[in-house]
């Protein structure tokens, strides 16, 4: 520094310029130093794969090397699905609301909402190509076995709150044979007959460790990384707003206990169309209800100014998952 001093004041510059140069050289390099200091921590490409993870209370290990490539990806397949990943965390704000209670009641525990959005991704009205429907995805038969209506006018596998009391008959009935919940939640994909089966055939105790096709095999840890992303959705890059969610539509209810013959003229006369009938009661299935015997029907009409887009009143039925 003395050497540059003296060759500053060689050149005949005055000594208060060269004190002022200094002064911000050093201003310089102090701003540098905290921008390094304060800048953002990387942002990964990968979610973290964590230690491990409850499900349904009990504590499941990730740390062996299989079970740690299987969760990753699963991790990163609902990172980067960027639609169909939002538009499952937009839905959840319409229907956990009503799940979660259904759940409670029977004695099922919560984390099952999420094998509910691995099989549907929180779409009522989703149809698989061999014929599996609604948010959990009941095949005709099953559904029928557990006591919801299948038929050409009324499909009750896409009635939200019916076909949830039929998905936790299910459930309870699994548990009961199998007595832990992650054999439960596998054998919703694979059916009870073929995990017990492999779990005898295998020797094994846990579902997780069974050899079997990369659909069921899958399974469970994508309900596992769906757990995770609702939890923290900014880990996995979205960044959502509670005006962003789908908020529950409003409604009443009218009791039918005698045949509906044109369905779209009975939306009119209620002061609505057809289409937000259907909508609002996704289990109808034709353009008439008919009522045999003593059965009844309650059908939903969407409230006028319900259904009306109104940022201000929206908000987060979990404020994980949205950002301020």
């Amino acid at each position: 520094m003395k050497a540059s001093f003296t060759s500053f004041i060689r050149t005949g510059l005055p000594v208060a310029a060269f004190l002022l140069s200094l002064a911000a050289f050093t201003f310089s390099l102090s701003a540098q130093t905290t921008e390094e200091v304060s800048a953002p921590a990387p942002s990964y490409s990968c979610v973290e794969v964590p230690k491990s993870i409850t499900f349904c209370g009990d504590t499941i290990d990730l740390t062996r090397f299989d079970r740690r490539e299987r969760m990753d990806r699963e991790l990163l397949a609902f990172t980067y699905m960027h639609s169909t990943t939002i538009q499952m965390i937009k839905r959840a704000n319409r229907y956990f609301p009503i799940v979660e209670p259904i759940l409670s009641e029977n004695g099922v525990p919560d984390d099952f909402k999420y094998l509910m959005s691995i099989e549907s991704n929180n779409n009522p009205l989703a149809r698989s190509v061999a014929g599996a429907a609604g948010l959990w995805q009941f095949m005709p038969v099953t559904g029928r076995e557990f006591g919801l209506e299948v038929g050409n006018s009324v499909d009750e596998r896409y009635h939200v709150e019916k076909a949830t009391r039929a998905a936790c008959k299910y459930l309870k009935q699994a548990y009961a044979r199998f007595g832990n919940w992650v054999s439960v939640a596998a054998s919703y994909n694979a059916g009870q007959g073929r995990i017990s089966r492999e779990l005898d055939r295998q020797y094994e105790e846990d579902a997780l460790d069974l050899q079997l096709v990369e659909e069921t095999s899958r399974y469970v840890y994508r309900i596992l990384a769906v757990k995770m992303l609702f939890a923290d959705p900014t880990k996995f890059g979205f960044r959502l707003r509670a005006s962003d969610l789908y908020p529950p539509i409003p409604y009443r209810e009218i009791k039918v206990e005698k045949t509906i013959e044109d369905l779209p003229r009975f939306a009119k006369s209620q002061g609505t169309t057809y289409a937000l009938l259907r909508n609002m009661n996704p289990w109808l299935r034709s353009r008439s209800l008919h009522v045999h015997g003593s059965k009844v029907y309650y059908l939903r009409i969407p409230d006028k100014e319900g259904m009306r887009y109104n940022p201000r009143v929206l908000f987060s039925h979990d404020p994980k998952w949205v950002v301020p």
